[in-house]
């Protein structure tokens, strides 16, 4: 199932690279419906998936990863339609067709562990999903501003000046993936204090309920991402931070979270693991 969004996504990514390399109007509008069409397509998937395991297909790493695809097209096209600006499609298409191949060649199978079978704890995964998806999309939002800017400064304004978005528009896309992104973490970490505190009476012979704090890595690295994400929101709305800084933050603060997704997971003994 998980091969028709794949070819709906690569078929967008060769659409929107038309629409950066001639800024043809036509081409963006048959990138963006393509693009519609892929997400679609793949929430037809996550629902049938859905259905058959009663849950947001997630326990298992390759259905991990397509979850996170859908989030990061849904955050996408979000962007891309309330700013009517098409030239950041032609980075994330790349990024979306790459991940969703590893559930496509290797779906996997659902398995869970009992204690992990509650609303509060799917809203406490799904929220931070979503959260990663937004964030991942304001770092490239935010590398994109970094590099934009150094042309300008260089007065180096050759092809990619032409196409990419102004720095302002730049900077009003990544200001809103933040703050849908904040906001998610946010929702993601209390509702996560909120489902281990209940476990744990359900459960209270399961030490890795019992070794959830902040000593544990993913549990620390999670909080660090908020609080990086937490400054660069307050710091926009009261200091009047923009532009390069938040771009910076932006970038720093997904490089936080990536280590959850790879060192941590992988090299890492967490009580995250079931």
């Amino acid at each position: 199932m998980n091969v028709l969004p794949l070819v709906l996504y690569g078929a967008a990514g060769v659409a929107y690279a038309i629409h950066f390399a001639r800024r043809h109007p036509q081409a963006g509008r048959i990138a963006t419906t393509l693009l519609i069409l892929a997400a679609l397509s793949h929430t037809f998937v996550i629902g049938m998936q859905t259905m058959e395991v009663r849950h947001v297909p997630f326990a298992n790493p390759s259905r991990f990863v397509s979850t996170f695809v859908w989030l990061l097209a849904l955050s996408y096209l979000y962007l891309e339609i309330t700013t009517d600006e098409r030239a950041m499609g032609v980075f994330i298409m790349p990024i979306l067709i790459g991940l969703q191949t590893i559930p496509a060649l290797s779906p996997g199978v659902e398995r869970m562990d009992p204690v992990l079978d509650s609303p509060w704890f799917w809203v406490h995964v799904s929220s931070l999903l979503f959260a990663y998806a937004s964030l991942a999309l304001a770092a490239v939002l935010g590398l994109t501003y970094i590099v934009q800017f150094k042309e300008i400064k260089k007065k180096h304004l050759g092809f990619f000046y032409t196409r990419l978005p102004s720095l302002q528009t730049l900077d009003v896309m990544n200001s809103r993936a933040v703050a849908v992104g904040w906001l998610f973490l946010t929702i993601g970490i209390v509702v996560g204090a909120v489902w281990t505190s209940q476990a744990r009476v359900a459960a209270p012979d399961d030490p890795n309920l019992q070794a959830m704090s902040l000593n544990d890595p993913k549990v620390f690295v999670a909080v660090l991402a908020w609080a990086i994400y937490s400054f660069s929101v307050l710091a926009r709305r009261t200091m009047g931070w923009s532009g390069r800084r938040t771009a910076r933050v932006s970038v720093f603060g997904f490089v936080v979270v990536l280590l959850n997704f790879l060192p941590i997971n992988y090299f890492v003994t967490t009580s995250h693991t079931f």
